[in-house]
């Protein structure tokens, strides 16, 4: 059910380094995903599934393709009088850029923003993770305990626990302690980049935060450190579904494994919640009368006419005849030659494998082609 109690602001700004040569040219939200989703799309279609009619997409880092894409609300039924995705790069100018300081820096240069639509609430995400959230309920959550703060919460693996903010708590779930990437973790639940908080207060901390010369303007760092030792009321949502951050170019070939093997509810055909997208009015896929296929992803436009095994095959992709893919991601607009080899590599948009090209990684060191490859 749509409400207007509910704003929410995407941060959508980093410079995605890890991805490699996947961002050189398009910030790390606009990466192509599962085919012919973009990652930005996940954030974006739960919020419009969840009934929030605003939503602001704060940009920085080669942010033009992900501007122009985003901008087009009606691709995620945002298009109703009065709401929408609205782009926001920054406002200020640091030494000749504009520049978000922190992930709390970029909520403060929007307060008018905010303000503009008089919402309740306040939903922080990030612009870079896979999964499929239903905030409405989350917010149900802020609401009944009634919180100042609600931080999205997964379990993870204890031995991995210190990759991750970590959020200790009570039997009630409230917060008692959080911990960036602590060596010796006390909890396995971890920090989902998914926060709710009341604006009233949260504009409050914004406000006197941004005053400080001491603080890095982060909310991990800064805003929910200040609220624990205010002793506001700080509780963990614990989410139990599928959640990936897709950062690194390892992880982004892992999230798209497991949408080929359906796994752990990374099911983007279900209608009850769907992963909206851009129809890029592409053809129907084309498999070749000699190609093989086993256990892929192919996308609409794609042609293959070689062997295609465990792997994702985007849109207008082409394989050609006698060559063989195994447990690969092929991004929209690339090409394999005829004749080649590709193992546990991601190809990035638009690459050209030559005829005859042998390239392979392992499947804990995925190999990036960002270049076009010849013989």
């Amino acid at each position: 059910m749509a409400h207007n109690k509910l704003l929410a602001m995407i941060l959508a700004g980093g410079r995605g380094t890890r991805l490699e040569g996947l961002t050189k040219k398009v910030a790390k939200p606009a990466v192509a995903f599962g085919g012919k989703y973009r990652i930005i799309d996940f954030p974006l279609s739960n919020c419009a599934n969840s009934g929030i009619d605003v939503v602001g997409v704060l940009t920085q880092y080669e942010s033009v393709q992900l501007n122009s894409y985003v901008a087009q609300s009606q691709r995620w039924g945002l298009d109703v009088q009065g709401s929408g995705v609205f782009v926001l790069p920054p406002r200020e100018k640091i030494e000749g850029f504009g520049l978000y300081k922190g992930t709390a820096d970029a909520i403060t240069q929007n307060i008018d923003f905010i303000d503009l639509h008089e919402p309740e609430y306040v939903l922080i995400l990030s612009g870079d993770h896979i999964y499929k959230m239903n905030y409405d309920k989350m917010l149900d959550a802020h609401i009944q305990k009634q919180a100042d703060a609600t931080i999205a919460v997964i379990e993870v693996p204890i031995k991995e626990a210190s990759r991750f903010g970590i959020m200790n708590t009570d039997e009630e779930y409230r917060i008692e302690e959080f911990e960036e990437k602590p060596a010796n973790p006390k909890s396995n639940l971890a920090s989902m980049g998914v926060y709710i908080f009341t604006w009233k207060s949260l504009k409050k901390y914004l406000q006197e935060d941004d005053k400080l010369d001491t603080s890095t303007h982060d909310f991990g760092h800064d805003i929910i450190p200040t609220y624990l030792k205010d002793k506001k009321r700080l509780y963990a949502y614990p989410f139990r579904g599928y959640w990936k951050d897709v950062g690194t170019v390892n992880s982004l070939w892992e999230s798209n494994m497991d949408l080929i093997d359906h796994s752990k509810d990374l099911d983007l055909s279900d209608s009850s919640w769907r992963i909206y997208s851009e129809d890029s009015g592409s053809p129907a896929q084309v498999i070749g009368s000699h190609a093989r296929v086993s256990n892929a992803y192919i996308d609409k436009g794609a042609i293959v006419e070689g062997s295609v095994s465990h792997s994702v095959i985007s849109t207008d992709v082409q394989i050609g005849a006698g060559s063989l893919v195994e447990n690969s991601v092929i991004l929209p607009g690339a090409s394999v030659g005829d004749n080649a080899s590709l193992e546990y590599v991601i190809v990035a948009e638009n690459v050209k494998i030559a005829e005859g090209v042998t390239l392979s990684g392992t499947a804990d060191d995925i190999l990036l082609i960002d270049k076009n490859v010849s013989k």
